[in-house]
């Protein structure tokens, strides 16, 4: 794999992503839940917040590197309070 460049952030963020899905399965098969519906009016289990707090944390980060430019601890913080609302709300 030397056409990709690993450097730290990056594999940060990969190890990051392998470690919530770790995290997820293993509440998912301790903790079983039922999908409930949220202000979106479908259902929803842990994973699918969990996918729908990534794609909008991606988009958010893409719309923040266009408008503000590129240092994106401004974005971080919009991605968190983003993922707390999916978690909460959605």
């Amino acid at each position: 794999m030397a056409w990709m460049a690993w450097t730290l952030p990056t594999a940060l963020f990969f190890a990051t992503i392998a470690a919530l899905l770790v995290i997820f399965t293993v509440l998912a098969i301790r903790w079983p839940e039922t999908p409930r519906r949220g202000v979106l009016r479908i259902e929803t289990t842990r994973g699918d917040r969990l996918f729908i707090s990534l794609l909008g944390s991606a988009f958010l980060c893409i719309g923040w590197l266009a408008l503000a430019g590129p240092p994106l601890w401004g974005a971080l913080v919009l991605c968190l309070v983003y993922v707390a609302a999916v978690f909460r709300w959605v």
